[in-house]
């Protein structure tokens, strides 16, 4: 009997040891299954941005973007704000009225958000100075985005406009230097 007494604390103490290994284990996966279910929010409000600028959704666009959203594109001294984006919106829209965004790619991790997209359209009215072309164009980008309170917050856009100025005909070419 004295033997059997050792022994029930040993297994007391094994069974606690596992049960609390058994919580720790289950912590962590609710931690894993609450970060991929934020995730997985979090790339379907990117899709809903896409979705909205297609549909020329200017409500939409302030539900889902934060007040302090920018967009940031190499070359430009500022980073746009959303009224300059809707002035952009519209005006690309009059020279490309089927313009779309295909995301060939997403990804998140956290609050950031990675979107390939091939943009596409048809030059159907004056674009920055060229006259309508009727041809189709693609534009491949590539986007991080950061999420903050479930808000759109800032874009991190590279978009391909060289080659598609080329698909609208126009040449690249070295600057003329005058002589003295």
């Amino acid at each position: 009997m004295k033997k059997f007494l050792c022994i029930v604390p040993l297994v007391i103490l094994f069974c606690f040891t596992i049960a609390c290994q058994d919580k720790a284990a289950m912590a962590e996966l609710e931690k894993f299954k609450a970060q991929a279910g934020l995730e997985a929010q979090n790339k379907e409000l990117v899709r809903s941005l896409w979705s909205a600028i297609d549909r020329n959704d200017f409500d939409k666009l302030k539900e889902i973007t934060a007040e302090d959203f920018a967009i940031y594109v190499p070359g430009l001294a500022e980073p746009l704000k959303l009224e300059t984006v809707f002035q952009a919106i519209k005006t690309h829209y009059a020279a490309f009225p089927d313009w779309n965004h295909a995301i060939e790619d997403i990804m998140a991790e956290g609050d950031k958000v990675a979107v390939k997209l091939l943009q596409s359209g048809t030059h159907k009215a004056e674009f920055e100075g060229i006259p309508a072309t009727d041809k189709s164009v693609t534009l491949p980008t590539l986007c991080l985005i950061t999420i903050a309170n479930g808000k759109i917050r800032e874009i991190y856009a590279l978009e391909a406009y060289l080659g598609m100025y080329q698909q609208l005909g126009m040449e690249l070419k070295p600057i003329e230097k005058t002589k003295k």
